[in-house]
């Protein structure tokens, strides 16, 4: 009778030690960035939307952004903002900051607006992010992919 009895009390008691788990698990993750549009203003500068990634499980506040963007391998710009912007878990916003080209930048992209071709671009540099409840820190960025004209949209490149 000891031994069946014995049985039910460490099973109860091994199902009350699971339900204390403390809650769901705190995961910070680099986050990334991509351009998600690059717009061609009449003043020769760009108007650039800047897509964030949280991939961390808890809503990250994204402070600042120093970028470098590179087209073909040759610098074109810095991307520099404060977005100040709070991202959910697993999930991803846009800021839209405003930019001075290098030359170099802006010859390509007239270029590949005029021939109607992609562009390959790179990015570099940092994203201070935290979550809402800490402190920031600096994650680098490093991307590779390509911006495309927009059909019937002049000087847009997706």
């Amino acid at each position: 009778m000891r031994i069946p009895r014995f049985a039910a009390i460490a099973t109860v008691a091994l199902l009350l030690a699971g339900c204390g788990s403390g809650g769901p698990v705190r995961r910070i993750s680099e986050p990334a960035a991509s351009i998600q549009q690059l717009t061609v203003r009449a003043d020769g500068r760009w108007e650039v939307e800047v897509r964030l990634n949280n991939f961390s499980s808890v809503p990250m506040r994204f402070t600042a952004s120093n970028i470098q963007v590179a087209f073909d391998n040759g610098a074109a710009a810095t991307l520099q903002a404060q977005p100040q912007i709070a991202i959910g878990p697993e999930s991803a916003d846009v800021f839209t900051t405003t930019v001075s080209p290098l030359a170099e930048g802006r010859a390509r992209i007239a270029t590949a607006l005029a021939d109607g071709r992609s562009l390959n671009y790179t990015l570099g540099g940092t994203v201070d992010a935290g979550p809402e409840d800490g402190k920031p820190r600096s994650y680098k960025i490093k991307l590779s992919s390509a911006l495309t004209p927009v059909p019937g949209l002049p000087g847009v490149l997706r």
